[in-house]
C-alpha cells in the first residue's frame, strides 16, 4: 500500500506501529504559540529538530514564524532543498568538510550559524571569503546550561572584536538557551530563573552596541520556558518547538500545559495473563529515555517494560481488555527522540488520514 493510498483511512485499518498527529491539537498549538509571540512583538523561530519535517516547517510558517531553527546543518540542507529560505543552525559548524557544506548552503538560504571560538571565526571567515560570500553569525553566549557559548558581559564583547575583524562575517546578534529553568515547577519560580537568566544576555547585547556592534537579534527560548522567554523586553525571536505536539516530557518534567497531540498507535500482539499486555511497538519505534509513553484508556498501570519490538504492560488488576488484535494508543514519551525513528507521521482529523509527512530530515546527523 502506497502511501497516498492511507488518505482516509480509519485508525482501524492503519498497520502499526504508526505515528499519528491529532490535527486539531496540533493546529491549535501552533496557534498559540504564533498569538502568544504576537502578543509580545517577539518574532517565532521555530526548532524542528523534534519533526524534521519540511511539511511542518512551512505549516509553521503559515501561521506566521519568521523562519526556522535546525539543530544540524544536514537538517537545515534539506530545510533549504524544499524552499525554506531563513534557517538558524543553532550550533557550531566546525571543521573543513561541514564549513564547505555550510558555503555550498549559502547559495540557498539566508543562513545564521553560532560561533563561540575564535579559531572557528578565523576559518569560517576565510571559506567565506574564498567564495566571495557574506555569513551571518550569531554568538552563542551561556546563561546557565553550561554547555556550548561564551560567557556573559566582557567575553562576548571581545568575541564580538574578533567578529567585527572579520570582513566576510556579519553579527547578527546573541543566542542562548535557558535550559537550566526547564524543569521548575512553580511557576513564579520558573517566570523569575528565566528573567534572571536572560537578563546578563540582554545587558551584554546593549553593551556591544555601545561598543558599535550590531545586534538585531537575541534569540532564546523553547517549550520549557514558554511563555515566560516571550515576556523579556528585549528578546526579539524566541525558538519554542516540541510544544506543537507536546508529549509525556514536557507535560511531567517541564511542566508544559500544551495539550497531547502525538501518539502511537500499536497493535495487541499477546495477552498471556489478565495482568500483561504486549503490544508491536518498543524501543525502536518509541523512546522512554527523556518520559515513558502513556498509554491511553488503560486501568492503573504496574509497570511498563521496553525491548527492541515490544512493550510489555503489566496491570495492576486483572482485566480482560483490551483484546489481542485490538488497537491500543500511546502518548509520546519524547517526540525528540521518537519522531527520527519514523519515515513518517499520519495527520488524523475525526479519527481519519488527512495526510501524510515525510521525516524527512531523519537521520540528517551530521
Amino acid at each position: 500500500m502506497s502511501a497516498n493510498d492511507l488518505i482516509g483511512l480509519s485508525k482501524l485499518e492503519l498497520d502499526t506501529p504508526a505515528l499519528l498527529v491529532d490535527l486539531d491539537t496540533f493546529e491549535r498549538n501552533i496557534a498559540r504559540i504564533a498569538e502568544t509571540c504576537r502578543q509580545h512583538g517577539v518574532g517565532w523561530r521555530p526548532h524542528i529538530k523534534a519533526h524534521k519535517s519540511p511539511d511542518i516547517a512551512k505549516l509553521q510558517l503559515a501561521a506566521g514564524a519568521i523562519g526556522i531553527t535546525c539543530a544540524k546543518l544536514g537538517e537545515a540542507e534539506v530545510m533549504a532543498n524544499a524552499g525554506i529560505r531563513d534557517i538558524l543552525v543553532a550550533n557550531q559548524i566546525v571543521g573543513p568538510i561541514k564549513i564547505a557544506r555550510l558555503m555550498h548552503l549559502l547559495g540557498k538560504a539566508n543562513v545564521i550559524v553560532l560561533v563561540d571560538n575564535p579559531q572557528n571565526i578565523a576559518e569560517l571567515d576565510q571559506a567565506a571569503r574564498e567564495r566571495a560570500a557574506l555569513l551571518k553569525v550569531a554568538i552563542e553566549v551561556n546563561v546557565g546550561m553550561n554547555r556550548a557559548g561564551v560567557e556573559s558581559g566582557k567575553p562576548t564583547l571581545a568575541l564580538a572584536g574578533v567578529i567585527a575583524a572579520c570582513a566576510n562575517l556579519e553579527l547578527v546578534g546573541l543566542m542562548t538557551w535557558e535550559a537550566h529553568a526547564v524543569a521548575i515547577d512553580d511557576p513564579s519560580k520558573k517566570a523569575k530563573a528565566v528573567a534572571d537568566a536572560l537578563k546578563p544576555l540582554l545587558a551584554t547585547a546593549e553593551a556591544c552596541r555601545q561598543a558599535g556592534h550590531r545586534i538585531d537579534m537575541i534569540s532564546c527560548g523553547g517549550t520549557g520556558t514558554f511563555p515566560y522567554c516571550v515576556q523579556q523586553t528585549g528578546v526579539t525571536e524566541v525558538e519554542v518547538g516540541g510544544a506543537i505536539f507536546s508529549d509525556m516530557r514536557y507535560r511531567t518534567k517541564y511542566h508544559v500545559d500544551f495539550p497531547f497531540a502525538l501518539t502511537m498507535l500499536t497493535t495487541v500482539t499477546s495477552r498471556p495473563t489478565e495482568r500483561r499486555i504486549v503490544v508491536d511497538a518498543g524501543k525502536k519505534a518509541m523512546s522512554s529515555d527523556a518520559a515513558m509513553p502513556s498509554p491511553i484508556g488503560l486501568p492503573e498501570i504496574a509497570e511498563m517494560r521496553f525491548s527492541a519490538e515490544h512493550t510489555t504492560i503489566d496491570l495492576v488488576l486483572p482485566s480482560k481488555a483490551p483484546r489481542v488484535a485490538d488497537q491500543l494508543e500511546l502518548i509520546v514519551g519524547y517526540s525528540d527522540t521518537t519522531i527520527h525513528l519514523h519515515d513518517t507521521i499520519l495527520g488524523m482529523r475525526a479519527g481519519r488520514v488527512e495526510c501524510i509527512w515525510p521525516v524527512a530530515a531523519r537521520g540528517k546527523l551530521q
